[in-house]
């Protein structure tokens, strides 16, 4: 199978390309339990100036969850390596990657794999690791029993976590209808891969490659994010070469939907700067 098919591949022509000629290609890379219609708030803001690429993660959505590998996806770099595959298969780099949540480390191994496929990587409530290291001073924001007991709930009653942690990591509490579109989100996923894409992002690690980046690259952290608190943000600012960190006035860890205008200005004035 295509990976066109395999992820659900949507390519958008830019409206308005500008006179220096074609336009650059920007592809959106969704978080757990999501798929490609939460970036409907954010994309459609590029596609004036930019052809846009929208794709499902294995697993997600629109997806051949027949080919998700449980092996395989285990780490995050399958997800990078689908990303690559993406990137290539709609023309090639380098291209502006905009990753959401855990998505952000997925498509950051992707551009130390292969820098030249990458023009810019923007990050929106990225974590390199979710658990605290009190012994490197590090705060990630869980503790490891935290995690335990967020896996025992999806075991016990996947559903039943859904509906109760959705609409908290949202946040946004003036917009109670994007808690109700993610709960709804993680109820459309399949439990077992949502279970297994769980232990995969909140037990992973990958504060060793940051310092490895080529790539120009924004970290979009939010206010008041429980998923990904500000000292994660101020630590990548710190140990990601070539980064820039904004923050956003913003209580929940979806910024590209709940403060899309905001996430859209913070994004604008970083690929301005480097006249993309």
């Amino acid at each position: 199978m295509h990976v066109e098919d395999r992820n659900n591949v949507r390519v958008n022509a830019a409206t308005g390309v500008l006179q220096t000629g074609t336009a650059a290609t920007m592809v959106f890379m969704h978080g757990f339990g999501c798929d490609q219609t939460m970036w409907r708030y954010l994309e459609p803001m590029f596609r004036l100036r930019y052809r846009t690429v929208l794709f499902d993660l294995l697993g997600s959505g629109a997806s051949d969850l027949s080919a998700y590998d449980f092996d395989s996806y285990a780490r995050l770099d399958a997800h990078g390596e689908d990303l690559r595959r993406i990137v290539k298969a709609v023309g090639g780099g380098p291209v502006i990657c905009v990753s959401h949540s855990v998505s952000a480390m997925s498509a950051l191994l992707a551009s130390i794999a292969e820098p030249a496929l990458f023009a810019a990587q923007v990050m929106l409530a990225p974590s390199p690791c979710y658990i605290d290291d009190a012994g490197a001073g590090y705060r990630g924001g869980f503790s490891r029993a935290d995690i335990d007991d967020l896996l025992n709930a999806m075991d016990s009653n996947y559903l039943g976590w859904a509906g109760a942690m959705a609409p908290a990591i949202m946040g946004a509490p003036g917009q109670p209808a994007l808690g109700a579109d993610l709960a709804n989100s993680f109820c459309r996923t399949d439990p077992a891969i949502a279970r297994h894409f769980a232990q995969a992002t909140f037990l992973s690690d990958h504060r060793a490659i940051l310092p490895h980046n080529s790539t120009p690259a924004l970290i979009v952290q939010c206010s008041d994010d429980f998923i990904a608190p500000l000292p994660v943000g101020n630590y990548l600012r710190e140990m990601l070469p070539r980064s820039s960190l904004h923050i956003v006035e913003n209580v929940g860890h979806c910024p590209h939907m709940s403060v899309p205008d905001a996430s859209y200005r913070a994004i604008r004035h970083f690929l301005d700067g480097l006249h993309l």
